[in-house]
């Protein structure tokens, strides 16, 4: 990674452009071609450095509800159980972990009826009752920065 990856990737984590040729405004700011963004981009995503390019939104302000899950699943329905966490569109993160609440999960809907029925549908699903639902009190930080 030289200096021109690092100075992208602070800027598109804080500042990408909302217009219809971001990159092409990316690529002026850095004083390097579209191409070579895209390119830059390209490679970095394959070395899995950049996951995603995309919004953070607070979803509590659009009306969304979620929660963290903790699940306590044995080794032998390990996989099928994260299938079926994967499977759900409203789980954003999935976690193995080395405690006795083995795969931690944060599970997002649009209101409170939807969100238990997701979570009754991932434990009759996947043949596993003893998930947590530890749902937040107080958000203190919902964004990360990572200056390059």
């Amino acid at each position: 990674m030289d200096a021109i990856d690092r100075k992208l990737l602070n800027l598109i984590q804080e500042d990408f452009p909302i217009t219809a040729a971001p990159f092409a405004e990316t690529a002026a700011h850095l004083g390097i071609g579209e191409a070579e963004v895209l390119d830059r981009i390209g490679r970095l995503k394959k070395k899995g450095i950049i996951r995603r390019i995309g919004a953070v939104f607070d979803l509590r302000k659009l009306g969304f509800v979620s929660t963290l899950c903790a699940a306590r699943v044995p080794e032998e329905k390990m996989a099928a159980f994260v299938k079926t966490v994967n499977d759900c569109p409203g789980v954003t993160h999935n976690y193995r972990r080395e405690h006795e609440y083995n795969v931690w999960f944060t599970l997002i809907a649009p209101n409170e009826e939807e969100l238990s029925a997701q979570l009754a549908g991932i434990k009759l699903n996947a043949g596993i009752d003893d998930i947590l639902s530890l749902r937040a009190v107080r958000t203190f930080k919902i964004n990360a920065r990572f200056e390059m």
